[in-house]
């Protein structure tokens, strides 16, 4: 996964507020004890986009299963005159020289853990590398929006360097949407290159995520609505799971 379609993740995504994103985190964290200047890693932080804007509050490390991404979240990081280490790792045997204040899982990662032994596995890692008193932060894109707005639907969007066609099949027994893209990347000389790439997300419950983090021994586990403070709702599209590892 995220092998070519590297070269073409950013301009899928130009129209996310990662500055917005980034402001909410800092929220969270600080609401957790967590200040500015404080070391936190991103785990799944793809091309940097929202690590960028999280470098103005944090010292951060950032980790990533695709060296493509990485690759490109590096020139986006010296170009923004950052300094942040990169680490080529799989967030479910997260291992760090020192340990972090906090931890972030952003932008679906958690999502990609497809079964309930990988979610325990991320728990664990995180627990692990966290200091006393860390926190744990993540962002899931929600049981309704993967059945409802995913779900069996077919999306497509023909405008600009990168055009796509979006086949989604949802699963009810596994809680799981299946996503096969097929992106059509404008090339210099005018032509367009085909790109095919399979994705496959689970829907967790605020339930299952709360039991999993417990189990890994977190406390003080909450969830939040897509970028508020309030519980979240069930027509929410993303929820926010904060959790403190015990002093």
């Amino acid at each position: 996964m995220y092998q070519e379609f590297a070269q073409v993740y950013d301009l899928l995504m130009e129209s996310v507020d990662y500055k917005a994103w980034a402001d909410h985190y800092l929220r969270l964290l600080r609401q957790a004890g967590v200040d500015a200047g404080s070391r936190v890693t991103e785990c799944a932080c793809g091309t940097g986009s929202l690590t960028v804007h999280l470098t103005r509050y944090f010292r951060m490390t950032g980790v990533d299963l695709s060296q493509e991404m990485l690759s490109i979240a590096a020139d986006k990081l010296r170009a923004a005159g950052h300094q942040v280490p990169l680490i080529c790792q799989d967030m479910q045997r997260l291992q760090l020289h020192t340990q972090q204040d906090a931890i972030l899982c952003t932008c679906d990662g958690i999502n990609y853990l497809t079964s309930s032994s990988m979610l325990a596995r991320f728990a664990r890692a995180s627990y692990a590398a966290l200091r006393s008193g860390g926190v744990l932060a993540f962002d899931v894109s929600t049981s309704y929006k993967l059945k409802h707005l995913l779900g069996n639907n077919t999306l497509s969007h023909l405008e600009g360097p990168v055009h796509y066609i979006w086949h989604n099949q949802w699963d009810e027994q596994a809680q799981q949407v299946a996503m096969r893209l097929h992106l059509y990347a404008l090339e210099p000389d005018g032509r367009y290159r085909l790109l095919t790439e399979e994705q496959l997300q689970q829907a967790w419950t605020r339930q299952q995520l709360e039991a999993a983090l417990a189990e890994a021994g977190f406390s003080q586990i909450h969830a939040y609505g897509e970028r508020t403070l309030r519980p979240p709702d069930e027509k929410d599209q993303r929820m926010h799971v904060v959790a403190l590892k015990p002093h």
